[in-house]
């Protein structure tokens, strides 16, 4: 018998775009709510585009009951697939259709769905047409007016984009309100609300002097937890004012926080709904990590409101016009929050651990893809982050004044539109005076470039040969060169290996052909290369630079993002020899920490960070084989080796960090180097280290100390500490057992330990009561965690590749975008 056949993926190409046949300048949605059964009637304003094309309106899964154009009830409409097709004959009508829908059915949590008796939506990317017919892409902008009718004692909160028009009674113990948006948006975009909510109210004054209402809607339980939600906003209103001169432009401002969403969060006009985790917070329940994610991901959703909104993206290719420059935005205000250096490093870190491993994938792809099969798997590393580091390198080559002015420009020529990543640059090059047509490639090539630099010194000149390579990614051909050089700008010094002094002050040189050499004269000693400084360029740096060298930059290097690159740099060298070698001289780096925790007057946060050990998974990006086991026995023997050598400091810096608790980035930086020095003491094997670890887990004031206790013991593998791990996991179940939020915290630090023994405990807490794989934040929690532990997952058993597939594809049935963001982990090597 002949195998079944299967038929390919549509493929959706960039190439094939084709402007609508149809626009919609104006609609009017009629919802009657209800968790089962909702109503939906939609009055669409159409105009013709494309001579003789019927008018073809997305759906899915909703069930039509009527069609009507121009106030006349038709029969001739028909269903092609899940379009809605109706033969119109003139230019301009007036198209009215009646759905039905059942949110409490709806597990992909795409369109209109229930959350714990909440009525909300998620549109992005393709949600909207599970609530209505529509032409469901972005470039089809319209303005919304929406009336909702609900029962007023389950839904006395009615919500919807724009600002509220009035409200009223229906009669029968219901009510209405209506909504409208004056600023043309596409369907992505629209949002609605209806719940048993409480506000959180504040107030801003925009920079013209206009009062705009901000509130933000929780369960009357969660109230007392959206302070600093609330301040956040205020903080990322008044930021985009002053940085970008951009003004909010309705009369109020709300967010809504739902226990079940794929997303983080949705930047809606005028309505962001939120995952409830990042918006929920107090120091009981939240990690200085959460603070500031939060912070960061409020800040991100409202800067959506220029850079998304009111400029929104011609199609789905176009996704990191409005994401990545929104992420460089996010990054801007968070920076400028505390430390700048710190949260520099905390998003090269996320760029390594995630977007490189996918430039490096099979799955790699540029920031503008040429395809997709699933829109689902649009939402990555690359798309975000990379993005954003796209955008950084324009703004580094433009310059603070005429990056600000390609931005007026970019803002006031293409509002109210549906743009391309192709506007942006031209902005770019008219607003800051550039010709950035080589630079595009990074629109267009996928792989992350690999720079080397070797420094010859000779007679006082010192000569700097750079070279540039382009990978070739996995999904090109055999025998196809690799991509063509990139406009790289690379963020130079020279020091001095004797004196320490600057042989030269820093100059941004852009590297744009595959070598090039640098001659620098007058340079009297032996120069250290300081390259990449601030990490001004996505890459991965191969030098000539030795240990010592290194040591030298880890220490004196003026710029603390390239000192913390340095030191990294000498970590990873170490752990690489180990893990291929069985053994590696741990002296240079035990030196280079001991000088860094002995240095006067350094920023705790930056000590913390710069005595990190690299993780365990870009230790496997360095090596054409991985072994697993080798590399964490590498990097334990390390981590043991510096806990030991260094005991007497990691004692006093953990004794001297102690400080009141507080959410200001001088208390954070404080936390942060005690809960690392502890990492060490645990790793040090000292007999005191469980009793250190559960004595600070049982008298934490905050969730920061409390968990980096609780994950501390959660990783101890000793017998003698036995009795603390499983009593401290004990504790916390038993008291956060009724907070979804924390427990995911329990889920996780179980999923991401250390111990050997983590994919038997993962296998359990998968048939755990409280674990479901219903709520995006639980399955997250546990499979997330999960596949970014590289021992575990990795198990030559091949265990952990089973035990999450057969998760992943469990989830893709009720909710394949969750599931999509999951499975990077399978995807990597």
């Amino acid at each position: 018998m002949d195998a079944p056949q299967t038929l390919a993926p549509a493929v959706t190409r960039r190439a094939d775009y084709r402007p609508p046949d149809w626009l919609v300048p104006d609609v009017a949605l009629e919802f009657d709510l209800d968790p089962v059964r909702t109503r939906v009637r939609a009055r669409l304003s159409v105009t013709r585009s494309t001579p003789d094309a019927p008018l073809r309106l997305d759906g899915a899964g909703q069930v039509p009951l009527a069609v009507r154009v121009d106030g006349v009830a038709i029969n001739d409409w028909r269903l092609d697939g899940d379009q809605l097709v109706i033969p119109l004959p003139g230019d301009a009508h007036l198209v009215e259709t009646e759905v039905e829908i059942a949110p409490e059915q709806n597990t992909q949590l795409m369109g209109l769905y229930a959350s714990n008796g909440i009525l909300c939506t998620q549109c992005e990317a393709e949600g909207f047409r599970r609530i209505t017919y529509f032409p469901d892409r972005p470039d089809v902008l319209s303005r919304y007016t929406v009336r909702m009718t609900a029962d007023a004692q389950r839904f006395p909160v009615l919500l919807a984009n724009g600002d509220p028009v009035a409200r009223g009674d229906a009669g029968d113990g219901r009510h209405w309100a209506e909504w409208r948006d004056p600023f043309p948006k596409p369907s992505y975009l629209f949002a609605l609300v209806a719940g048993d909510l409480q506000p959180n109210r504040g107030s801003f004054t925009t920079m013209s002097g206009r009062a705009v209402e901000l509130a933000i809607w929780v369960r009357a339980a969660d109230l007392s937890r959206t302070d600093h939600a609330l301040h956040a906003l205020k903080l990322a209103m008044a930021w985009d004012e002053r940085t970008y001169g951009r003004e909010y432009d309705l009369d109020v401002f709300n967010i809504v926080a739902v226990d079940d969403f794929n997303f983080g969060a949705m930047e809606n006009k005028g309505l962001n709904v939120f995952n409830s985790r990042y918006i929920l917070a107090d120091p009981d329940t939240a990690t200085d990590a959460d603070y500031d994610a939060i912070a960061t991901v409020v800040a991100h959703e409202y800067f959506h409101n220029w850079s998304g909104n009111r400029v929104t993206c011609r199609d789905w290719f176009q996704l990191s016009l409005k994401e990545g420059f929104t992420v460089y935005r996010d990054q801007g205000f968070s920076a400028d929050q505390g430390s700048a250096a710190v949260k520099r490093i905390e998003d090269i870190r996320t760029l390594r651990a995630a977007q490189f491993p996918e430039d490096a994938g099979p799955l790699a792809h540029p920031i503008r893809p040429d395809s997709y099969q699933e829109i689902s798997n649009f939402y990555t590393a690359t798309v975000y982050n990379k993005g954003a580091e796209v955008v950084r390198m324009i703004a580094t080559m433009l310059g603070p004044q005429r990056f600000r002015t390609a931005c007026d420009l970019y803002f006031d020529r293409f509002d109210g539109t549906a743009a391309t990543c192709e506007d942006f640059v031209r902005s770019m090059e008219f607003g800051g005076g550039v010709d950035l047509s080589r630079f595009r490639r990074w629109y267009e090539q996928a792989g992350t470039p690999r720079v080397s630099a070797s420094v010859e010194h000779r007679d006082g000149r010192a000569t700097l040969r750079l070279a540039q390579r382009v990978p070739a990614t996995p999904g090109q051909h055999d025998g196809q060169p690799a991509g063509e050089p990139m406009v790289l700008p690379l963020c130079l010094k020279l020091f001095g290996a004797q004196t320490g002094r600057a042989l030269i002050e820093e100059r941004l040189h852009l590297l744009d052909e595959a070598n090039q050499t640098l001659v620098f004269d007058g340079v009297g000693e032996r120069p250290v290369l300081s390259i990449n400084r601030g990490f001004s360029a996505p890459v991965i740096i191969d030098s000539d630079r030795t240990a010592a060298d290194l040591a030298f930059l880890s220490r004196h290097d003026d710029d603390p993002v390239a000192r913390h690159e340095a030191m990294q740099q000498l970590m990873l060298d170490t752990l690489v020899a180990g893990a291929v070698e069985g053994r590696a001289d741990h002296d240079a780096v035990i030196d280079a920490v001991s000088a860094t925790l002995a240095e006067p007057g350094l920023d705790p946060a930056f000590i913390a960070e710069a005595v990190l050990l690299p993780s365990e998974a870009f230790v496997g990006d360095q090596l054409a084989v991985v072994d697993p086991e080798a590399i964490a026995a590498a990097r334990e023997a390390l981590r043991r080796t510096l806990g030991r050598r260094l005991e007497a400091q990691w004692r006093e810096a953990y004794d001297g960090a102690r400080a009141p608790y507080a959410y200001t980035p001088a208390a954070k930086g404080l936390r942060r180097l005690r809960n690392v020095a502890l990492g060490y003491l645990s790793a040090s094997g000292a007999d005191d280290w469980a009793r250190l670890a559960f004595t600070q887990f049982g008298a934490a004031d905050n969730m920061t100390d409390r968990q980096a206790a609780l994950s501390t013991l959660a990783n101890g593998e000793a017998p003698e500490a036995e009795g603390e791990r499983v009593a401290a996991l004990d504790i916390f179940y038993q008291r956060y057992r009724d907070n979804p939020l924390v427990l995911d915290k329990w889920f996780g630090t179980q999923a991401l330990s250390t111990r050997t023994d983590t994919a038997v405990t993962v296998a359990e807490l998968i048939h755990h009561r409280d674990f479901t794989l219903a709520n995006p934040n639980r399955a997250r929690s546990v499979l997330g965690g999960f596949g970014v532990n590289q021992r575990a997952f990795h198990a030559a058993d091949g265990a952990g590749y089973r035990l999450l597939a057969d998760q992943l594809i469990a989830l893709d049935r009720l909710n394949p975008q969750t599931a999509a963001k999951l499975l990077p982990p399978l995807a990597r090597w």
